[in-house]
């Protein structure tokens, strides 16, 4: 069906009709997904912008994407990278000083004193792929030494974000020992926002700034940013964790209810306090990585860029041990890129990445096709929760060719 990008309208149909199960289930109070494929896109709206509210999602509702907020992070970096003002195999040091000279923990549950120099500096490419040496550490809380330190020094506050301004933040980062030696191994979170702070430094202003005139007002997402203005606070979704206990949905307490109208003490490259942003807007981010670097009115980055950051870095023994996160593919520069296809819902070569507080957005060059969801319900897991395989499932049954 030419008029349709080749999806079939039953299929669509289909969609729409599983979708609205989760919100009748109670698991979301609302959802906007979008399905874009060969120039046609398809968007889906249910429920509510908040639980037992009134007002019904819409298309331009404005979603907390979380750590979809890590692939535009990695286009920003890639933008100074092709201007040379950036070097993937550069040390970071100088630019970065409160990285250098780093010591690291002779094993990652043991005393913080008891570390060894760090075998070389760290470089801008391990910061792209994840491979920083410190990062979200997935054990009960206080199970380890450097879990406790990290949270007494503020440093990880999970998707609202450290109290204190870049400066601070990566000066209590760099008063700890890494976890890992640098460029041994994958590890979530910490990378993006050591990233976000890299890049604001070499930009010579505030991260914010320089990614809404390089990146943002290029592709003409006016509707993304780390705050809102005044006319647009009635459009941002209520966000929302589920009781482990009951099941049922609980509002989320927010830090900066109420403050989304100005910017945020630390800005975060992985998403926390993450960007708000709507289904439209990272669509247009998607198109552009899905058209190699080119959007409606030019070029934001080159093929050779796109393919480099959209291809798998890291080794079988970088991976080990994250394979409830990563599967059977693999990360490139703060994307996940999927390897073989193991069930409906993935294909080799596709890209993109998941937001912790419900929000999904992948492309598939392979099928021309771009999907997002954007939902207000939390995860409670690193394996993605079903109304996202629901999605999925739907999008790739609904191809018709």
């Amino acid at each position: 069906m030419s008029d349709s990008g080749g999806l079939s309208r039953t299929g669509l149909d289909r969609m729409r009709e599983v979708l609205g199960r989760a919100v009748e289930r109670g698991e979301v109070p609302g959802l906007v997904a979008l399905v874009h494929r060969r120039g046609r896109t398809h968007v889906v709206t249910v429920g509510t912008t908040e639980a037992g509210g009134d007002t019904p999602m819409s298309r331009d509702t404005i979603f907390r994407i979380a750590s979809l907020t890590k692939p535009i992070t990695a286009v920003a970096a890639m933008v100074l990278i092709e201007e040379c003002r950036l070097r993937l195999d550069d040390p970071v040091d100088d630019l970065l000083p409160e990285l250098a000279d780093r010591r690291v923990l002779r094993r990652p549950d043991g005393p913080l004193e008891d570390t060894v120099p760090a075998e070389r500096p760290v470089t801008v490419r391990d910061l792209l792929t994840f491979r920083l040496g410190i990062g979200a550490i997935f054990a009960p809380p206080g199970t380890y030494p450097i879990q406790r330190a990290l949270a007494d020094a503020c440093v990880d506050r999970g998707p609202d974000g450290p109290s204190s301004g870049p400066d601070e933040w990566i000066k209590r980062l760099g008063a700890l020992p890494l976890v890992r030696q640098p460029g041994t191994a994958w590890m979530y979170h910490t990378s993006a926002d050591v990233l976000g702070v890299l890049v604001a430094r070499v930009a010579g202003r505030p991260y914010e700034e320089f990614l809404r005139e390089r990146v943002l007002a290029p592709l003409g997402m006016d509707d993304t940013g780390y705050h809102l203005p005044a006319a647009s606070l009635g459009r941002l979704a209520a966000s929302y964790l589920t009781d482990p206990e009951t099941g049922a949905l609980v509002r989320r307490a927010d830090v900066r209810d109420g403050a989304w109208d100005r910017p945020p003490a630390f800005p975060s490259g992985g998403g926390g306090p993450s960007l708000l942003s709507t289904a439209d807007d990272y669509l247009a981010f998607c198109r552009m990585l899905l058209n190699k670097g080119r959007h409606d009115g030019g070029r934001l980055l080159s093929r050779p860029a796109v393919e480099l950051m959209t291809t798998d870095h890291l080794t079988p023994a970088q991976k080990a041990g994250n394979e409830i996160f990563l599967g059977s593919g693999g990360w490139g520069f703060g994307i996940a890129v999927d390897g073989g296809r193991d069930d409906l819902a993935t294909r080799p070569g596709r890209f993109g990445w998941t937001g912790g507080l419900g929000t999904t957005a992948y492309t598939d060059p392979a099928e021309d096709l771009v999907g997002v969801l954007m939902t207000q319900g939390a995860m409670t897991s690193p394996r993605p929760p079903r109304v996202f395989q629901d999605f999925w499932t739907s999008a790739y049954a609904a191809i018709d060719d």
